[in-house]
């Protein structure tokens, strides 16, 4: 059994938080090996940060091990419960440290996006004579939420959710330490139940040992004597969260994402966020959803909608800064628009013809006048002879030959007249009418060799 330590109150994330960079979980980009952060804290050149990332990846963490390996003073300081009273008892105590030790105070305040301009502008003075080192936390977009002269004056730095692997080896740490953690259980727990905690958890690696920790004591029951073995069945119950089925390497994870995308295509919105979600439920990765949509909008809707694109490019972005839950609404959004933006495909086959008639007709030359012409040799070639610049002609535009002669007459994109692609569609065929008014236009078939 365990000691006395287990029947502790602190809450197990709690006592779990890293002591060491070595550690903490996720974040190589920051404190891996060589990583600006680690360099910088390790050699003891501290600095403001604004640490922007979802709960649970280590914002808190950062900042008391900053503090640690500084052994400067560390005052924490919440948004949510301190005001302007508490921060000037926090800058006489600085002031005091500072002329006793010449050591700056570091000064954490959890959650910094929630004062407002004049409570951060109170910051401002402490910072620049150096009286106080300030690291904030934040879950909002620092550009937004943070005052621009505190931004200009402190390093902002990303955090991301953290993976599946680190979490589970975040649990399985947590399942074996005996001092700090479950270890004195005894504690047996299967790789469904791990993956179903790890599911629910979203990058958070607080709700995964909280998770763990309400499993644990659901499954001791009323004889903690007992040996604990943590498979689905319990983790469901202690948790009140079903798994879903879902095998990312098997027929679940095509059928999902089949249907996702087939709903897109055929523009039903209620079926779309109904497959969506049950992915993002089950655990399957936002992003290759995400790259999913972005391919949806450029083989389905093209140019039909060109936003479409940008909407779900919008939807990879907002995951990789804001990350869950918050995001999974932008990945909704992204596929609300693509399902209800005007269809074309006539990308897609263009991309197929072309690349038939490479096949086809192999490495034809470049046309002599559009060749490039950088030396006298070249030019004396014929390289660029006869090239028409456009911008010297009416509109900008000279009708001059861009193939290789044998498919100079070649049509690959055909556009649609839906959405913005009938735009596209009679621009090209003015051109294709001042060309020639013999040359066929967008939707001429000609037939193959």
């Amino acid at each position: 059994m365990r000691k006395e330590a287990e029947t502790d109150a602190v809450p197990l994330a709690e006592r779990l938080r890293p002591e060491t960079l070595e550690e903490m979980m996720g974040q190589a980009h920051l404190i891996g090996p060589g990583a600006p952060l680690a360099r910088a804290v390790k050699g003891g050149r501290i600095f403001s940060i604004i640490f922007w990332g979802p709960p649970g990846s280590g914002k808190t963490t950062l900042a008391r091990l900053m503090g640690k390996y500084s052994r400067c003073p560390f005052r924490a300081f919440s948004a949510v419960t301190s005001g302007i009273r508490e921060l000037r008892g926090i800058i006489a105590e600085a002031r005091e440290e500072k002329d006793r030790s010449n050591r700056p105070t570091i000064l954490f305040v959890d959650e910094i996006h929630r004062f407002n301009k004049a409570q951060q502008d109170a910051f401002l003075p402490h910072v620049e004579s150096g009286l106080i080192i300030l690291i904030g936390a934040t879950t909002q977009n620092p550009s937004f939420e943070v005052i621009p002269p505190l931004l200009s004056r402190a390093r902002v730095m990303l955090l991301h959710p953290l993976g599946k692997d680190d979490l589970k080896t975040l649990l399985r740490r947590a399942v074996s330490d005996c001092e700090k953690g479950l270890g004195g259980l005894g504690m047996e727990i299967t790789d469904e139940a791990m993956g179903h905690m790890v599911d629910l958890a979203q990058g958070d690696a607080r709700v995964a040992l909280n998770n763990l920790e309400a499993a644990a004591y659901f499954a001791m029951g009323e004889d903690p004597g007992s040996s604990i073995r943590l498979d689905l069945h319990i983790v469901e119950a202690a948790l009140n969260r079903k798994a879903l089925p879902y095998d990312k390497d098997g027929e679940q994870h095509y059928d999902l994402i089949s249907a996702f995308h087939k709903s897109l295509r055929g523009s039903d919105t209620q079926a779309s966020v109904y497959w969506l979600y049950r992915m993002l439920m089950a655990g399957e990765d936002p992003l290759f959803i995400c790259r999913r949509m972005i391919r949806f909008a450029s083989e389905d809707v093209g140019l039909a909608d060109p936003h479409a694109l940008q909407m779900a490019l919008a939807a990879f972005d907002a995951w990789q800064r804001v990350g869950p839950p918050e995001a999974e609404l932008a990945l909704a959004e992204a596929a609300v628009y693509l399902a209800s933006a005007p269809k074309s495909n006539a990308l897609y086959l263009m991309e197929k013809a072309v690349k038939e008639e490479i096949e086809g007709s192999g490495a034809l030359p470049v046309p002599l006048h559009i060749r490039n012409a950088p030396t006298r040799m070249m030019k004396g070639l014929g390289y660029g002879r006869g090239y028409l610049y456009p911008h010297n002609h009416p509109g900008a535009w000279v009708d001059q030959v861009y193939l290789p002669r044998p498919i100079e007459r070649r049509i690959f994109y055909r556009p649609t007249q839906r959405g913005f692609e009938g735009e596209v569609r009679k621009r090209m065929e003015r051109l294709y009418r001042a060309r020639h008014q013999k040359t066929p236009g967008p939707d001429h078939k000609k037939p193959r060799r």
